[in-house]
Protein backbone atom coordinates (compact mmCIF):
# COMPACT_ATOMS: atom_id res chain seq x y z
CA UNK A 1 0.00 0.00 0.00
CA UNK A 2 2.93 2.26 0.81
CA UNK A 3 4.31 1.74 -2.86
CA UNK A 4 1.31 2.24 -4.79
CA UNK A 5 0.78 5.73 -2.57
CA UNK A 6 4.84 6.92 -2.95
CA UNK A 7 4.36 6.21 -6.65
CA UNK A 8 1.70 8.58 -6.96
CA UNK A 9 3.31 11.19 -5.03
CA UNK A 10 6.19 11.19 -7.58
CA UNK A 11 4.04 10.91 -10.29
CA UNK A 12 2.22 14.23 -9.05
CA UNK A 13 6.13 16.01 -8.34
CA UNK A 14 7.06 15.13 -12.05
CA UNK A 15 4.16 17.10 -13.59
CA UNK A 16 4.22 20.01 -11.22
CA UNK A 17 7.68 20.08 -12.23
CA UNK A 18 6.81 20.11 -15.98
CA UNK A 19 3.95 22.57 -15.11
CA UNK A 20 6.22 24.98 -13.68
CA UNK A 21 9.20 24.27 -16.83
CA UNK A 22 6.18 24.95 -19.18
CA UNK A 23 5.26 28.30 -17.36
CA UNK A 24 8.74 29.73 -16.90
CA UNK A 25 9.17 28.74 -20.70
CA UNK A 26 6.08 30.34 -21.78
CA UNK A 27 6.91 33.33 -19.64
CA UNK A 28 10.76 33.94 -21.16
CA UNK A 29 8.89 33.56 -24.47
CA UNK A 30 6.40 36.51 -23.95
CA UNK A 31 8.88 38.44 -22.37
CA UNK A 32 11.62 37.94 -25.30
CA UNK A 33 8.69 38.62 -27.98
CA UNK A 34 7.23 41.49 -25.97
CA UNK A 35 11.08 43.25 -25.84
CA UNK A 36 10.87 42.85 -29.59
CA UNK A 37 7.89 44.66 -30.25
CA UNK A 38 8.88 47.58 -28.48
CA UNK A 39 12.64 48.04 -29.33
CA UNK A 40 12.69 50.45 -32.07
CA UNK A 41 16.03 49.89 -33.43
CA UNK A 42 14.74 46.16 -35.23
CA UNK A 43 12.00 47.40 -37.01
CA UNK A 44 11.25 50.11 -38.78
CA UNK A 45 7.54 51.94 -38.62
CA UNK A 46 4.85 53.64 -41.23
CA UNK A 47 1.30 54.70 -41.41
CA UNK A 48 -1.23 52.95 -43.58
CA UNK A 49 -1.95 56.79 -44.74
CA UNK A 50 1.51 57.39 -45.73
CA UNK A 51 2.77 59.42 -48.98
CA UNK A 52 3.49 56.19 -50.98
CA UNK A 53 -0.47 55.69 -51.20
CA UNK A 54 -0.99 59.74 -52.40
CA UNK A 55 1.71 59.41 -54.79
CA UNK A 56 -0.06 56.33 -56.33
CA UNK A 57 -3.15 58.09 -56.23
CA UNK A 58 -1.05 61.41 -58.43
CA UNK A 59 0.25 58.57 -60.34
CA UNK A 60 -3.01 57.23 -61.31
CA UNK A 61 -4.70 60.65 -62.05
CA UNK A 62 -1.76 61.94 -64.15
CA UNK A 63 -2.17 58.63 -66.32
CA UNK A 64 -5.71 58.88 -66.90
CA UNK A 65 -4.97 62.87 -67.36
CA UNK A 66 -2.19 61.82 -69.75
CA UNK A 67 -4.69 59.15 -71.71
CA UNK A 68 -7.45 62.21 -72.43
CA UNK A 69 -4.94 63.92 -73.57
CA UNK A 70 -3.39 61.56 -76.07
CA UNK A 71 -7.41 60.60 -77.32
CA UNK A 72 -8.40 64.15 -77.65
CA UNK A 73 -5.59 64.79 -79.75
CA UNK A 74 -5.96 61.93 -82.00
CA UNK A 75 -9.72 62.57 -82.29
CA UNK A 76 -8.52 66.34 -84.35
CA UNK A 77 -7.30 63.51 -86.72
CA UNK A 78 -10.99 61.48 -86.90
CA UNK A 79 -13.19 62.90 -89.64
CA UNK A 80 -16.86 62.23 -91.03
CA UNK A 81 -17.44 60.78 -94.36
CA UNK A 82 -20.87 60.19 -96.57
CA UNK A 83 -21.88 59.75 -99.96
CA UNK A 84 -24.59 62.48 -99.39
CA UNK A 85 -24.07 66.20 -98.95
CA UNK A 86 -26.72 67.58 -96.04
CA UNK A 87 -27.86 70.82 -96.26
CA UNK A 88 -29.90 71.21 -92.91
CA UNK A 89 -29.38 71.41 -89.44
CA UNK A 90 -28.28 68.97 -86.66
CA UNK A 91 -31.37 66.91 -85.99
CA UNK A 92 -29.79 67.52 -81.87
CA UNK A 93 -29.03 70.71 -81.89
CA UNK A 94 -29.11 73.98 -83.87
CA UNK A 95 -25.21 74.25 -85.81
CA UNK A 96 -24.83 74.75 -89.17
CA UNK A 97 -22.82 71.75 -90.14
CA UNK A 98 -23.37 70.90 -94.16
CA UNK A 99 -22.31 67.67 -93.76
CA UNK A 100 -24.04 64.49 -92.83
CA UNK A 101 -21.83 62.21 -91.76
CA UNK A 102 -22.34 58.23 -91.52
CA UNK A 103 -19.00 57.72 -91.33
CA UNK A 104 -15.39 57.63 -90.16
CA UNK A 105 -11.94 57.96 -91.75
CA UNK A 106 -8.77 59.57 -90.32
CA UNK A 107 -6.36 62.01 -91.99
CA UNK A 108 -2.63 59.88 -92.34
CA UNK A 109 -1.10 62.89 -93.98
CA UNK A 110 -1.08 66.65 -93.83
CA UNK A 111 -1.55 66.77 -97.24
CA UNK A 112 -4.71 65.94 -97.02
CA UNK A 113 -5.08 62.58 -97.52
CA UNK A 114 -7.49 60.56 -95.58
CA UNK A 115 -7.99 56.75 -94.71
CA UNK A 116 -11.50 54.77 -94.78
CA UNK A 117 -13.29 51.57 -95.59
CA UNK A 118 -13.95 51.41 -99.52
CA UNK A 119 -17.62 49.76 -98.97
CA UNK A 120 -18.03 53.26 -97.43
CA UNK A 121 -16.17 55.41 -99.37
CA UNK A 122 -16.82 54.09 -102.99
CA UNK A 123 -14.48 52.36 -105.36
CA UNK A 124 -11.48 54.73 -107.00
CA UNK A 125 -12.98 58.02 -108.55
CA UNK A 126 -15.79 57.99 -106.47
CA UNK A 127 -16.70 61.37 -104.77
CA UNK A 128 -17.64 61.65 -100.95
CA UNK A 129 -17.93 64.52 -98.67
CA UNK A 130 -15.72 64.54 -95.47
CA UNK A 131 -16.30 67.00 -92.41
CA UNK A 132 -13.16 67.84 -90.51
CA UNK A 133 -12.97 67.96 -86.27
CA UNK A 134 -12.88 72.03 -86.60
CA UNK A 135 -16.62 71.71 -89.13
CA UNK A 136 -14.96 72.39 -92.31
CA UNK A 137 -16.59 70.29 -95.12
CA UNK A 138 -14.51 69.24 -97.95
CA UNK A 139 -15.74 66.98 -101.05
CA UNK A 140 -13.22 64.18 -101.39
CA UNK A 141 -12.25 62.14 -104.17
CA UNK A 142 -10.82 58.50 -104.06
CA UNK A 143 -7.70 57.89 -105.14
CA UNK A 144 -7.04 54.46 -104.40
CA UNK A 145 -8.96 51.50 -103.00
CA UNK A 146 -8.91 47.59 -102.71
CA UNK A 147 -12.15 45.81 -102.22
CA UNK A 148 -10.58 42.61 -100.52
CA UNK A 149 -8.70 44.78 -97.84
CA UNK A 150 -12.05 47.09 -97.96
CA UNK A 151 -9.77 49.93 -97.38
CA UNK A 152 -9.39 53.59 -99.68
CA UNK A 153 -7.62 56.32 -99.59
CA UNK A 154 -9.33 59.88 -100.02
CA UNK A 155 -7.36 63.25 -100.88
CA UNK A 156 -9.33 66.50 -100.06
CA UNK A 157 -7.79 70.01 -101.10
CA UNK A 158 -6.55 71.12 -97.78
CA UNK A 159 -2.77 71.55 -96.18
CA UNK A 160 -1.61 71.43 -93.20
CA UNK A 161 -3.79 68.79 -90.99
CA UNK A 162 -3.84 67.14 -87.77
CA UNK A 163 -2.33 63.34 -89.18
CA UNK A 164 -1.95 60.21 -87.14
CA UNK A 165 1.12 58.41 -86.11
CA UNK A 166 1.18 54.99 -87.45
CA UNK A 167 2.15 51.94 -85.53
CA UNK A 168 3.48 48.27 -86.29
CA UNK A 169 0.74 45.90 -86.13
CA UNK A 170 2.93 43.49 -87.19
CA UNK A 171 3.89 43.37 -83.34
CA UNK A 172 1.02 43.52 -81.43
CA UNK A 173 -0.14 40.79 -78.93
CA UNK A 174 -3.16 39.55 -77.23
CA UNK A 175 -4.89 41.50 -74.64
CA UNK A 176 -3.08 44.87 -74.72
CA UNK A 177 -5.54 47.73 -74.23
CA UNK A 178 -7.03 49.60 -77.30
CA UNK A 179 -9.56 52.19 -78.43
CA UNK A 180 -11.88 52.60 -81.06
CA UNK A 181 -12.79 56.42 -82.59
CA UNK A 182 -15.77 56.77 -84.64
CA UNK A 183 -19.06 58.19 -85.39
CA UNK A 184 -21.43 55.71 -84.89
CA UNK A 185 -25.19 55.50 -85.33
CA UNK A 186 -24.60 58.86 -87.42
CA UNK A 187 -22.69 62.53 -87.18
CA UNK A 188 -24.41 63.46 -84.12
CA UNK A 189 -22.60 60.88 -81.98
CA UNK A 190 -19.27 61.94 -83.82
CA UNK A 191 -15.89 60.84 -82.49
CA UNK A 192 -17.61 58.61 -79.76
CA UNK A 193 -14.83 56.77 -77.93
CA UNK A 194 -14.89 52.89 -76.48
CA UNK A 195 -12.13 50.93 -75.04
CA UNK A 196 -11.26 46.94 -74.59
CA UNK A 197 -8.65 45.02 -75.67
CA UNK A 198 -7.08 43.21 -78.47
CA UNK A 199 -8.94 39.65 -78.65
CA UNK A 200 -6.99 37.43 -81.11
CA UNK A 201 -5.15 38.57 -84.22
CA UNK A 202 -4.98 36.96 -87.93
CA UNK A 203 -8.52 36.32 -87.63
CA UNK A 204 -10.45 35.05 -91.22
CA UNK A 205 -13.93 35.83 -91.46
CA UNK A 206 -17.05 34.79 -93.71
CA UNK A 207 -19.06 37.90 -95.24
CA UNK A 208 -22.04 36.93 -96.83
CA UNK A 209 -23.94 40.52 -99.02
CA UNK A 210 -26.77 38.86 -100.59
CA UNK A 211 -26.05 36.18 -103.61
CA UNK A 212 -21.87 37.19 -102.75
CA UNK A 213 -19.60 35.83 -100.14
CA UNK A 214 -16.52 37.21 -99.95
CA UNK A 215 -13.72 36.58 -96.49
CA UNK A 216 -11.69 38.78 -95.10
CA UNK A 217 -8.07 37.51 -93.60
CA UNK A 218 -5.53 38.25 -91.03
CA UNK A 219 -8.17 40.64 -88.74
CA UNK A 220 -7.66 41.99 -85.33
CA UNK A 221 -10.15 41.33 -83.23
CA UNK A 222 -11.22 43.63 -80.35
CA UNK A 223 -14.02 43.73 -77.81
CA UNK A 224 -14.05 47.52 -78.11
CA UNK A 225 -17.39 48.69 -78.90
CA UNK A 226 -17.84 49.31 -82.51
CA UNK A 227 -21.40 50.31 -84.57
CA UNK A 228 -21.80 50.65 -87.98
CA UNK A 229 -20.76 54.45 -88.23
CA UNK A 230 -17.27 53.39 -86.67
CA UNK A 231 -16.39 52.02 -90.01
CA UNK A 232 -12.94 53.42 -91.24
CA UNK A 233 -12.58 55.19 -87.87
CA UNK A 234 -8.82 53.97 -86.06
CA UNK A 235 -8.22 51.34 -83.29
CA UNK A 236 -5.40 52.85 -81.12
CA UNK A 237 -3.20 52.06 -78.76
CA UNK A 238 -3.33 54.34 -75.57
CA UNK A 239 -0.41 56.01 -76.72
CA UNK A 240 -2.44 57.28 -79.97
CA UNK A 241 -0.38 55.03 -82.75
CA UNK A 242 -3.01 53.57 -85.06
CA UNK A 243 -2.82 50.02 -85.14
CA UNK A 244 -5.81 49.49 -87.40
CA UNK A 245 -8.85 50.39 -89.67
CA UNK A 246 -12.04 49.31 -87.92
CA UNK A 247 -14.01 47.59 -90.53
CA UNK A 248 -16.20 44.48 -89.39
CA UNK A 249 -18.71 43.54 -86.58
CA UNK A 250 -20.33 40.57 -85.60
CA UNK A 251 -24.19 41.23 -84.82
CA UNK A 252 -25.22 38.15 -83.54
CA UNK A 253 -23.02 39.09 -80.88
CA UNK A 254 -21.71 41.18 -78.55
CA UNK A 255 -17.85 42.47 -78.19
CA UNK A 256 -16.54 41.31 -81.35
CA UNK A 257 -15.10 43.45 -84.07
CA UNK A 258 -12.41 43.50 -86.54
CA UNK A 259 -10.21 45.71 -87.49
CA UNK A 260 -7.49 45.70 -90.97
CA UNK A 261 -3.81 45.58 -89.58
CA UNK A 262 -2.29 49.12 -90.39
CA UNK A 263 0.95 47.38 -91.65
CA UNK A 264 -0.77 46.22 -94.38
CA UNK A 265 -1.45 49.76 -96.47
CA UNK A 266 1.43 51.67 -95.40
CA UNK A 267 3.75 51.35 -98.32
CA UNK A 268 0.30 53.06 -100.08
CA UNK A 269 0.27 55.82 -97.36
CA UNK A 270 4.01 56.28 -97.95
CA UNK A 271 3.40 56.57 -101.91
CA UNK A 272 0.90 59.24 -101.82
CA UNK A 273 2.97 61.21 -99.25
CA UNK A 274 6.27 60.71 -101.03
CA UNK A 275 4.25 61.49 -105.00
CA UNK A 276 1.41 61.99 -104.58
CA UNK A 277 -0.08 58.75 -106.52
CA UNK A 278 0.40 55.09 -106.27
CA UNK A 279 1.25 52.70 -109.18
CA UNK A 280 -0.49 49.80 -107.61
CA UNK A 281 1.55 46.40 -108.53
CA UNK A 282 0.04 43.02 -109.52
CA UNK A 283 0.82 39.54 -109.96
CA UNK A 284 -2.40 38.39 -111.34
CA UNK A 285 -3.76 35.57 -108.78
CA UNK A 286 -6.53 34.79 -107.04
CA UNK A 287 -4.40 32.71 -103.44
CA UNK A 288 -5.61 32.11 -99.52
CA UNK A 289 -4.01 31.52 -96.25
CA UNK A 290 -4.03 28.20 -94.56
CA UNK A 291 -6.59 29.31 -92.29
CA UNK A 292 -8.86 30.46 -95.23
CA UNK A 293 -9.24 27.04 -96.72
CA UNK A 294 -11.36 25.56 -93.87
CA UNK A 295 -14.05 28.06 -95.97
CA UNK A 296 -13.26 26.49 -99.27
CA UNK A 297 -15.05 22.72 -99.24
CA UNK A 298 -14.00 22.11 -102.79
CA UNK A 299 -10.15 22.50 -101.96
CA UNK A 300 -7.96 20.18 -99.28
CA UNK A 301 -4.64 20.97 -99.92
CA UNK A 302 -1.65 20.35 -97.04
CA UNK A 303 0.65 22.46 -96.58
CA UNK A 304 1.71 23.72 -93.10
CA UNK A 305 3.22 27.14 -94.37
CA UNK A 306 2.84 29.69 -97.70
CA UNK A 307 -0.14 30.49 -99.67
CA UNK A 308 -2.48 29.13 -101.75
CA UNK A 309 -2.58 29.15 -105.40
CA UNK A 310 -6.25 29.16 -105.80
CA UNK A 311 -6.80 30.71 -109.50
CA UNK A 312 -4.71 32.58 -112.23
CA UNK A 313 -5.94 35.48 -113.72
CA UNK A 314 -6.38 35.34 -117.83
CA UNK A 315 -3.54 37.63 -119.13
CA UNK A 316 -2.02 38.46 -115.91
CA UNK A 317 1.30 38.32 -115.01
CA UNK A 318 1.34 34.80 -113.60
CA UNK A 319 -0.81 33.55 -116.42
CA UNK A 320 2.65 34.11 -118.44
CA UNK A 321 4.54 31.73 -116.39
CA UNK A 322 5.05 28.45 -115.18
CA UNK A 323 2.81 28.80 -112.28
CA UNK A 324 -0.21 26.95 -111.64
CA UNK A 325 -3.32 26.74 -109.56
CA UNK A 326 -2.70 24.36 -106.64
CA UNK A 327 1.18 25.64 -105.93
CA UNK A 328 1.97 26.67 -102.49
CA UNK A 329 3.93 29.91 -102.63
CA UNK A 330 6.71 29.62 -99.80
CA UNK A 331 8.39 32.86 -100.41
CA UNK A 332 8.80 36.56 -102.65
CA UNK A 333 12.19 37.31 -102.92
CA UNK A 334 13.47 35.18 -100.51
CA UNK A 335 11.01 36.81 -97.98
CA UNK A 336 8.95 34.01 -96.26
CA UNK A 337 4.86 34.63 -97.26
CA UNK A 338 2.13 33.04 -94.97
CA UNK A 339 -0.74 35.20 -95.31
CA UNK A 340 -2.17 37.49 -97.83
CA UNK A 341 -1.72 40.68 -95.75
CA UNK A 342 2.11 39.67 -95.85
CA UNK A 343 1.91 39.44 -99.85
CA UNK A 344 -0.21 42.31 -100.55
CA UNK A 345 2.38 44.22 -98.07
CA UNK A 346 5.52 43.43 -100.06
CA UNK A 347 3.52 43.54 -103.39
CA UNK A 348 3.09 47.30 -102.53
CA UNK A 349 6.44 47.74 -102.24
CA UNK A 350 7.18 47.25 -105.92
CA UNK A 351 6.38 48.50 -108.84
CA UNK A 352 4.59 47.20 -112.46
CA UNK A 353 7.33 45.76 -114.45
CA UNK A 354 9.81 45.09 -111.38
CA UNK A 355 10.83 41.26 -111.35
CA UNK A 356 9.51 38.67 -108.54
CA UNK A 357 11.43 35.34 -107.21
CA UNK A 358 8.62 32.82 -106.21
CA UNK A 359 9.76 29.85 -104.66
CA UNK A 360 6.69 27.35 -104.79
CA UNK A 361 6.25 23.73 -103.85
CA UNK A 362 4.33 21.62 -106.05
CA UNK A 363 3.57 18.27 -104.57
CA UNK A 364 6.95 17.03 -102.95
CA UNK A 365 8.69 19.67 -105.86
CA UNK A 366 9.95 22.85 -104.86
CA UNK A 367 10.72 25.08 -107.55
CA UNK A 368 11.61 28.84 -108.40
CA UNK A 369 9.53 31.23 -110.69
CA UNK A 370 10.44 34.59 -111.36
CA UNK A 371 7.24 36.81 -112.68
CA UNK A 372 7.17 40.24 -114.25
CA UNK A 373 4.55 42.38 -112.21
CA UNK A 374 1.62 44.00 -114.14
CA UNK A 375 -0.38 47.07 -113.03
CA UNK A 376 -3.57 46.72 -111.78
Amino acid sequence: MKVVQKKKNNKIIIIAILLMVAWFGIFLLLNTYSREQVNSSNYKTARLESTNYSENVEKVEEKSKNLADVIENVTKSVVGISKLKNTGNSILGSSSESQLGLGTGIIVSTKGYILSNQHLTGEKYSKCYVTLEDGRSFEGSVVWSDVDLDLSIIKISAKDLSAVTLADSNSIRVGESVYAIGNPIGFEFRRTVTSGIISAKNRTIKLEEGENQSYMTDLIQTDATINPGNSGGPLIYPNGEVIGINTVKISSAEGIGFAVPINVVKNVINGFEETDKFEEATIGIFAYDKEVIPYLTSINPNFNKGIYVARIIANGPASKTELKEGDIIISFDGREINTMNELREYIFTKKPEDEVTLKIQRGKINREITIKLGKK
